[in-house]
């Protein structure tokens, strides 16, 4: 992993001491230091902050996903800021966290996109889903064709549109534990994690027309 502040990697250190299938390997200050690194430990994945003194993280991303491809990276952010985590997803990072993510989503993140699947922070804005969904950005794992019922595609769309479950559930006159039955079987079939998954998914394979 690397960013410039010295606390926040120790921290890191730390968290990844309890999980059996995730290890350490090594951090870096800035991203000229991650490249070094990525060539001598050939992590699978590697969290990176995007802002960083000298090299950033969005050129030591293009840098590290074009000589070593199988490596899977996540941007690390301190504010939703929506252009650079753009930036960073058409760098060839796959996933994206802010820095105060709970550490338990930081763990499924990691598992998620060591999986290439793409991972997209739980706080993630409809608006920044949207731009993502219509950026450059590409994951690059083929999607089997998947159907949709009449009902989960209107509930795909209300999703899109911002629709709270509650929200859902008014307009279509179900309860709300029947809209979170079929907003789990959606993220199901779509291998999404959270709203923003969902939203991303729908736009990027027709579903949904911002």
């Amino acid at each position: 992993m690397a960013d410039d502040h010295e606390i926040f990697r120790d921290g890191f250190g730390v968290m990844f001491r309890r999980p059996s299938d995730i290890k350490l390997l090594a951090d870096a200050r800035n991203g000229q230091q991650l490249i070094n690194l990525a060539e001598k430990f050939n992590p699978d994945v590697i969290l990176t902050d995007i802002k960083m003194p000298g090299m950033d993280g969005i050129e030591a991303t293009r840098i590290i996903t074009t000589k070593m491809p199988h490596i899977k990276v996540i941007a690390l952010s301190m504010f939703d800021d929506d252009n650079l985590i753009i930036d960073m997803l058409e760098a060839g990072a796959i996933g994206y966290l802010l820095k105060n993510a709970h550490k338990k989503e930081i763990i499924e993140a990691i598992r998620t996109v060591n999986n290439n699947d793409p991972y997209y922070c739980n706080r993630t804005s409809t608006k920044l889903a949207r731009l993502i969904a219509t950026s450059r950005f590409n994951p690059n794992k083929p999607v089997e064709k998947i159907t949709f019922k009449e009902k989960e595609r209107l509930i795909i769309e209300l999703i899109c549109k911002e629709y709270s479950n509650k929200d859902i559930s008014e307009t279509l006159h179900l309860s709300i534990r029947t809209i979170e039955g079929y907003r789990l079987r959606i993220m199901e079939k779509m291998l999404a994690k959270n709203i923003a998954g969902i939203v991303v998914f729908a736009i990027r394979h027709g579903l949904f027309k911002p």
